[in-house]
């Protein structure tokens, strides 16, 4: 018995001789189009007929290779229209952007006003909590078993798309009573209400690693299988080095370049 591909490979000489099935040659030949831009973003996929007599395969064999290429993010499905490829705008993310100045419109914060800037409609939900810490959490924060922290939890959307998780938390006992305990945004930022409160951030300590999702963020930022995200964790310190604010930003890979700039103390040297 040859198998679907065996036999499919002598009713079309367009299939290639490979061990792999033909369902992944599928997705290698679109991808590679894709890459290249022989398929544009927003253009459509040929269709599943379309592909079966290309490909001399069944319909089911088709949509299996098509399902690869959704799950990595390159294509989505629209139904009853078909399969596009994905429009992917990325858009830049920039930690050190947290010591400029707040925005002044009250319901957009630097990240949105940027957005708004380049064109897109940028929007986000925003839900506050006060829970037991996760032990990450706890631990940069410096905090005691059963210390409770308040977490202002963000989803931000371009376009009505969910684009990054942007999760902080602060220790309840600091923060209790005041504006950061309210799920909504605030005016001039939650960073200005800690410093009201005599918590001022002076340095901060990133740690940026990358890995596939969590269930609750895959769910958060509706992301389909085999598509990697970036975890910027940021800790903020006051001139005692204090921790007061841990925040967690969850970005999908595809949508987001990381930028630093770093700037050369004056009348130090360089290490190669």
């Amino acid at each position: 018995m040859w198998g679907e591909q065996g036999r499919l490979a002598a009713m079309s000489p367009r299939i290639e001789e490979s061990p792999r099935p033909v369902y992944q040659q599928l997705a290698d030949s679109l991808r590679a189009k894709i890459t290249a831009g022989e398929l544009a973003p927003g253009e459509q996929v040929p269709t599943e007929k379309a592909l079966a007599e290309e490909f001399g395969a069944s319909r089911a064999t088709i949509r299996q290779g098509l399902m690869v290429l959704v799950n990595e993010g390159l294509i989505v499905a629209s139904r009853p229209r078909g399969y596009f490829v994905r429009r992917h705008e990325r858009c830049y993310f920039r930690p050190q952007a947290e010591w400029e100045e707040q925005p002044a419109s009250p319901e957009m914060d630097r990240w949105m006003t940027e957005q708004t800037t380049l064109g897109r409609t940028p929007s986000q939900r925003i839900n506050v909590e006060i829970i037991q810490p996760p032990d990450r959490v706890a631990d940069r924060l410096a905090l005691n078993p059963g210390d409770l922290v308040v977490v202002r939890r963000r989803v931000r959307y371009l376009n009505e798309e969910p684009f990054n998780i942007n999760d902080t938390f602060y220790p309840f006992e600091l923060v209790q009573g005041s504006e950061i305990v309210n799920p909504a945004d605030i005016a001039r930022g939650a960073s200005e209400v800690l410093a009201e409160l005599g918590y001022e951030q002076v340095r901060a300590i990133d740690e940026i690693e990358a890995r596939m999702p969590l269930p609750d963020e895959a769910a958060r930022l509706e992301l389909g299988v085999g598509m990697p995200v970036a975890v910027h964790r940021n800790t903020g310190f006051t001139r005692d080095d204090k921790p007061v604010r841990h925040t967690v930003n969850v970005l999908v890979g595809s949508k987001h370049v990381i930028l630093f700039e770093r700037r050369k103390p004056q009348g130090a040297t360089g290490n190669e």
